[in-house]
């Protein structure tokens, strides 16, 4: 049995001493570190960190931390997250129908590799349906058209809040979120078919035929307004050929986005993902 861990990420102007005042921060309070990584960004001028260690308070103390940490971070100017190994995040993946990135989660959840609660699968189609009911995991429909997105992003809100969902994972879920709703919930992981920014929008494969280029990828990113435009947490490559047709690209370009979906999910529930501005580190 592992003891649970407390684990903060923070952001701050980069400024002599974070380090030390970090450790000595968890020594003062009988913290045994398991794990720590920073990176400065000296162009930005940016200190970003990530530091674990050993920590089974009860809640109170938990809060008590919480409000520890806002008295060390807040002179240095810092924003910064406070996450417990222990807490088991709730997550919603949102679909259309295709369905290679929807298996490929609902297998690593089965194998206890996600780590996190599946709180329901929501997609505008009930074509995926036979494949999650089976689980036992909630199916809800949702049809998108333009004259209803308004209402039904208002019953998707809903739905996140009442059943707690910390994070939506767009599983190939073909739809634009509008701005609205990102400001109401910005905790959004998108997988889209190509190296961004290359190719973004629609139709990226036959894009990069008509390129004639001779690596296509996948990006997962986080979602903001701008399409195809928010911080990029995981990006992979596969090689491709002058032979290959646009359908051979799909087939390739699929396998690359069920990998880089799936560690970006990983990293993200983690704790390993830090966004400043439009820019993530990575804390593997």
């Amino acid at each position: 049995m592992h003891s649970a861990t407390a684990i903060l990420l923070i952001s701050c102007p980069d400024q002599r001493g974070i380090v030390a005042r970090l450790s000595n921060f968890v020594f003062e309070r009988g913290g045994n570190i398991v794990d720590s990584d920073h990176h400065s960004d000296l162009q930005a001028g940016r200190f970003l960190g990530r530091i674990e260690w050993e920590y089974e308070g009860g809640p109170a103390e938990r809060e008590q931390l919480r409000l520890d940490v806002a008295a060390v971070a807040g002179p240095m100017g810092g924003q910064w997250e406070l996450h417990f190994s222990d807490a088991v995040p709730r997550i919603a993946l949102w679909c259309s129908k295709q369905e290679h990135c929807l298996l490929d989660l609902l297998w690593r959840h089965q194998a206890g590799e996600l780590g996190a609660e599946i709180a329901f699968i929501l997609s505008n189609h009930e074509v995926l349906r036979r494949h999650v009911e089976p689980l036992g995991l909630p199916f809800h429909v949702l049809p998108i058209t333009r004259e209803n997105k308004a209402e039904q992003e208002a019953r998707q809100l809903d739905l996140l809040r009442r059943e707690r969902v910390d994070l939506v994972v767009l599983a190939k879920y073909m739809q634009v979120l509008s701005r609205d709703f990102l400001q109401a919930f910005p905790e959004v992981i998108n997988i889209h078919h190509s190296f961004l920014p290359a190719f973004a929008g629609a139709q990226p494969y036959h894009q990069a035929l008509a390129r004639g280029v001779k690596l296509i990828g996948a990006s997962a990113h986080f979602v903001t307004g701008d399409l195809d435009a928010g911080p990029i947490i995981e990006q992979d490559v596969i090689r491709v050929s002058h032979r290959d047709t646009v359908e051979d690209l799909v087939r390739k370009g699929r396998d690359m986005e069920r990998l880089v979906l799936a560690r970006a999910v990983r990293l993200h529930l983690h704790h390993r993902v830090l966004t400043y501005g439009n820019k993530t580190v990575v804390f593997e």
